[in-house]
């Protein structure tokens, strides 16, 4: 009964609110004061955020449009005082209101909150406020941050609204407020998190992100860190959020040729030489822009601007400086072969030949470091089928059902543990041996035979590789893929 009293009490203060408003549009003093009992009854209404269940009621009673209501005040040039306030109460309230932990106490209460602001418009109210913010005043500053919040509480209850909000005007206002110039605070390190979380598994937001120069602003946003560290835990959190960022546009073919355009690889290729913290996940955008037949085009420039000598090095030897950046030697091995592999899958002609060359140079040099690196995966896998295979035993054993489902974790664990690593490792070893240079393929062999490896593994995973490929893509696809794989697999 009390929470319905003051969802009325606030109703009634609403209203009587708008009425003194549209009698006295020039006089704030004569509303001053039904503003402040407004606000006072928003501040009680906090209440209402430790109880979930009860959040049908604010629908029910009107509620959440009014409160709406106070977010989109007509006269933006005469916005009083109060009308500040009580957009920064709202904004508290709906913060409270939309916390993560409360949504999840109660699916029910949530679902009827989230629908009834989503069509109130809310993010495109929020945006509208955002925009008038002056973030050098603090209490503004915070206003925004706690508008952010809204928008990643909802976000993150619901996946499915992020292309919406989106195009309410939140991507167009998030890039711009990240390439503001401005000193690096709490706002810059939100905006780029929730620029990630919007990107996330959504191709619109990736096309809409695209179409706004988005990836020049991430680009640009990023080039600062190409000869110096981020200064700070929160510099770099913002940098890894715009990095992860990019790897999700890249994931979009539109996006692979903006990043081309843009010099994305020529700043890359900076950040790989430069030696900085940047250089881990210049690799993995890399790997992200040149990968599948839409990365042919990023193939070709990357050995254009003399890419084969950056990432070779790293092939030959995985950097020590890894821990610092808390990637694991696995995690970049697997991005360097992973660009091996695209660019033998992508490259014609002369730029083909280039990288066929960088195989026999130095007697073969990185011949030998692959197979090293065929060896050690190969082991790791070994090892990991070992306790997969003890595993399903004991299963059957306990009288358990081996279904698909479980067959698909078993086979996500042997991705892991180094499978996938290596099945990027066989794909370049059959891939140079057909290449016509019988040097490469008589290297191959001699060193498998040397250390008691078998051809017959090697065709083993290959064809594990070729049946699990083209995840997403057309089925004329996969088969024409399947058989080049094949193909490849038979003359080895």
């Amino acid at each position: 009964i009390s929470v319905k009293k003051m969802i009325l009490t606030f109703e009634k203060r609403s209203y009587k609110n708008q009425e003194l408003r549209i009698k006295f549009p020039d006089n704030p003093e004569k509303f001053m004061e039904s503003e402040l009992d407004l606000n006072d009854i928003i501040q009680e209404m906090h209440v209402i955020a430790t109880m979930p269940d009860l959040y049908h009621l604010l629908v029910e009673l009107n509620a959440v449009h009014s409160l709406l209501g106070l977010l989109s005040h007509e006269n933006t040039d005469i916005l009083s005082l109060t009308d500040w306030l009580s957009f920064f109460a709202v904004v508290d309230l709906l913060q409270e209101l939309t916390d993560i932990d409360t949504l999840h106490e109660s699916e029910e209460g949530a679902e009827v909150l989230i629908d009834a602001l989503l069509e109130g418009q809310v993010v495109a109210l929020l945006v509208q406020n955002m925009e008038r913010l002056d973030e050098q005043v603090k209490e503004e500053a915070d206003g925004i941050y706690n508008t952010l919040a809204i928008t990643e509480n909802m976000a993150e209850f619901r996946p499915g609204l992020c292309t919406e909000a989106a195009q309410q005007g939140l991507m167009q206002w998030l890039l711009k407020r990240i390439k503001a110039k401005m000193p690096f605070d709490a706002n810059k390190l939100y905006c780029s998190e929730i620029l990630a979380i919007l990107l996330q598994n959504n191709d619109n937001t990736r096309e809409l992100l695209g179409e706004m120069d988005g990836i020049d602003v991430l680009l640009q946003q990023l080039s600062v860190f190409k000869r110096h560290n981020p200064s700070t835990a929160e510099e770099q959190e913002m940098m890894e959020n715009l990095f992860d960022g990019l790897c999700s546009c890249l994931m979009l073919p539109t996006n692979r040729d903006r990043f081309l355009r843009g010099e994305g690889l020529q700043l890359m290729n900076l950040m790989l030489r430069e030696k900085k913290m940047s250089r881990t996940s210049a690799l993995k955008v890399l790997d992200h822009g040149m990968i599948g037949p839409e990365g042919a085009d990023n193939c070709h420039k990357f050995v254009d601007i003399l890419g084969l000598r950056t990432i070779f090095p790293l092939f030959m030897k995985t950097p020590k400086k890894m821990k610092k950046t808390g990637a694991s030697e696995k995690e970049h091995e697997e991005h360097v072969c992973s660009i091996i592999a695209s660019m033998l899958r992508n490259l014609k002609s002369q730029q083909r030949s280039r990288l066929l060359n960088k195989f026999t140079e130095n007697d073969c040099e990185k011949v030998d470091r692959l197979m090293e690196l065929h060896f050690k995966y190969l082991e790791a896998v070994q090892q990991a089928d070992k306790r997969i295979e003890g595993e399903k035993h004991e299963m059957v054993r306990q009288g358990e059902i081996l279904d698909d489902s479980m067959e698909d974790e078993f086979y996500l664990r042997r991705l892991d543990a180094g499978l996938f690593v290596l099945q990027l490792i066989c794909y370049i070893m059959v891939e140079i041996s057909n290449s016509g240079i019988s040097q490469l393929q008589q290297r191959v062999h001699q060193i498998l035979n040397l250390r008691g490896g078998s051809v017959k593994v090697v065709r083993h995973i290959m064809r594990e590789y070729a049946e699990s490929i083209g995840d997403g893509k057309s089925d004329e696809f996969k088969e024409a893929e399947r058989k080049r794989i094949m193909d490849l697999v038979d003359n080895f």
